[in-house]
């Protein structure tokens, strides 16, 4: 670590970090939309290959540019290749899911991954959890719970199937941020933990394309759909995160967590004019709670 690096660290979140996580939240939710529009275009196997590819192709330029080494022994590759192979199988079911949900459900489902994370890491980390973080848990689970019974929501009969996927994807993703914490990849550079990624799902998809029709109805939305989540979402946005995780407190930066879900029903009303009972705002609320609770700060104990 350098002195500059060392002289960029913030112990708080400062007005220029609350904007720009306010822009990765809605970047974020905004995903939903694009992947819901590129698989209009496109089936959503080729979706994950071309998203994983070009992603990556522009992450590698960017470590090339930084002279960020990712190709050095450190003894990470193992436990890359399967952090990759979980990052493949979560955007699979996202990808597949929402073909058949909505992105406000789907949103809301996928990000019970810090919920995961915390009953992961409560049993395989020795993390133990707090009664707030128990109380915050059974809050998201009761949110899930009404997600799955409003009817009024549903884009169609199959949507149960889409719903169930996307909650596996936020399963899938709070197991790869587990083993990521328990191997070694822990000490490795996060843009080289992201090729691990983005390499290996990109690999998965391949043999995987002959089993639906690749292209769909092909236009230059989903195109640019699919180059939204590739140069933007990837390249540019995962980035930023960890250039943030870098200089600001972890926990401060996940109490915005909240707004992905926020954001992600919002937008899919808004912009592809989804039905929105009201029970999928009681969910919103109870999930959004339960983020809040997991991510608020224990209270430091005052000075005497």
């Amino acid at each position: 670590m350098t002195a500059a690096t060392i002289d960029d660290r913030r112990d708080t979140i400062d007005t220029a970090a609350a904007l720009l996580m306010l822009l990765l939240t809605f970047s974020w939710a905004l995903n939903g939309v694009a992947a819901k529009l590129s698989n209009s275009g496109f089936s959503p196997i080729f979706v994950t290959l071309a998203r994983s590819t070009l992603g990556g192709l522009a992450v590698y330029a960017w470590c090339l540019y930084r002279n960020v080494p990712v190709f050095n022994r450190d003894g990470t590759l193992w436990s890359g290749l399967f952090a990759g192979l979980l990052f493949g199988v979560e955007f699979t079911l996202i990808f597949f899911g929402l073909d058949y949900t909505s992105v406000a459900r789907g949103t809301l489902l996928i990000n019970t991954m810090p919920f995961w994370v915390l009953v992961g890491a409560h049993f395989l980390l020795g993390e133990h959890m707090s009664m707030r973080a128990v109380l915050g848990l059974l809050l998201a689970f009761a949110g899930v719970v009404i997600v799955f019974s409003d009817k009024l929501s549903l884009p169609g009969p199959e949507a149960i199937w889409g719903d169930l996927m996307c909650l596996a994807a936020g399963l899938v993703w709070g197991a790869t941020t587990i083993a990521i914490k328990r191997t070694r990849l822990v000490t490795a550079s996060a843009e080289k933990i992201l090729l691990y990624q983005l390499a290996v799902s990109a690999v998965m998809a391949i043999p995987l394309l002959p089993l639906t029709p690749v292209l769909r109805d092909v236009s230059a939305l989903a195109i640019g759909a699919v180059a939204f989540q590739a140069f933007y979402v990837v390249a540019f946005t995962y980035i930023l995160w960890f250039w943030l995780m870098r200089r600001y407190p972890a926990a401060a930066l996940s109490s915005f967590a909240f707004l992905t879900p926020a954001f992600g029903v919002l937008l899919g009303g808004l912009l592809l004019d989804e039905p929105l009972g009201f029970r999928i705002f009681i969910a919103l609320a109870l999930i959004v709670a339960g983020l809040i609770i997991v991510n608020r700060p224990p209270r430091q104990p005052k000075e005497a």
